[in-house]
């Protein structure tokens, strides 16, 4: 669905792209409410008002991914897909240079060398456009920023994008009204078909978030990851094979190094999951052990044993609860 969503915002033409955004504040907000409504989750919103900091952040956010909205509207409607798309492949890239800038977190060397081939790919599509490719670095990183603070805030998406829209509501509906009384505002001037469009655009933006926020518990994260390439893979497509937007030599270099950069990040990270799940594995059987042991079964596994076994896991990142359960249990 989010590949796709290029496809529905040049329906609501001749709106501009700040009313169509201020639509989908709007919108969004009575599709999500509706939604807990249903759920009967509303015992976060107490929690949050109680909390000055959260809310701070909400703000925030919900500023942020303002931002992205508008840019990718007004983007897609001004016949830049391609570089919208650019813009969601890059950002990957862009959470993990601000993971490292503003968490200071360490990148294996996998990942530094993904940051570099993607940095590399910004300058040759930047000789390519003329320009540097703003579109998708503003999508990318505002995006990645949103990303952020969702981590500080940690709400569900649902409470989430609930709280973000409260925070748009009243300035997209003083905007919406203040069209009206200009009369400048498509919403009902343009026939029921389209105002109902510009309603939609709530269901638009929350049914995936939904759907999103189902799948990634039933779903696992590498999976999920990978995943989420398809919808600039889907805009890409759109924009190419559909929209018909030009693609010269340089901008094919740029997104070739894109996904390149993507591959390594992609490689690296299956590789490092698959290694963790055999460490802990080696963990449960060398304390599924040393419960037998303890228990009277079996010798305790010796330093050789545990060699033997595999590689040795350092005691932090040993499951110490599983430890304790599989000695009870033995």
């Amino acid at each position: 669905m989010w590949g796709l969503v290029p496809l529905f915002w040049p329906l609501l033409k001749p709106a501009g792209a700040i009313e169509i955004l201020a639509h989908r504040m709007t919108w969004s907000l009575a599709v999500v409410v509706i939604a807990l409504l249903a759920l009967r989750r509303g015992r976060w919103i107490r929690g949050l008002l109680a909390d000055p900091r959260r809310l701070g952040l909400i703000t925030v956010a919900a500023t942020v991914i303002t931002v992205n909205w508008g840019v990718y509207i007004w983007g897609v409607n001004s016949g830049h897909v391609v570089e919208t798309s650019l813009g969601y492949f890059i950002n990957p890239l862009v959470t993990i240079a601000l993971g490292v800038l503003l968490l200071k977190e360490r990148l294996r060397p996998a990942q530094w060398a993904a940051v570099g081939v993607g940095l590399s790919a910004v300058v040759v599509l930047a000789v390519g456009y003329g320009r540097p490719p703003w579109i998708s670095l503003v999508l990318a990183f505002s995006f990645a920023c949103y990303g952020l603070l969702k981590k500080k805030v940690n709400i569900g998406g649902l409470e989430s994008l609930a709280a973000e829209t409260a925070v748009q509501f009243l300035p997209a509906l003083g905007y919406l009204v203040w069209l009206g009384s200009q009369g400048t505002s498509t919403f009902g001037t343009e026939g029921t078909g389209h105002s109902a469009l510009l309603a939609a655009t709530g269901v638009v933006t929350a049914v995936p978030l939904v759907c999103f926020g189902a799948a990634a518990i039933r779903v696992p994260l590498s999976t999920l990851g990978l995943l989420q390439y398809l919808a600039p893979l889907f805009q890409f497509l759109l924009g190419v094979v559909y929209f018909h937007e030009e693609m010269p030599a340089e901008r094919w270099a740029g997104f070739t190094l894109v996904w390149l950069a993507l591959s390594i990040l992609t490689w690296d990270a299956l590789r490092t999951a698959r290694s963790t799940r055999a460490r802990l594995a080696r963990a449960e059987r060398l304390a599924e052990a040393e419960g037998l042991a303890q228990a009277g079964f079996l010798p305790g596994p010796s330093v050789a044993d545990a060699a033997a076994a595999g590689d040795a896991v350092p005691a932090a990142d040993a499951p110490q609860t599983q430890v304790r359960r599989e000695t009870t249990t033995g």
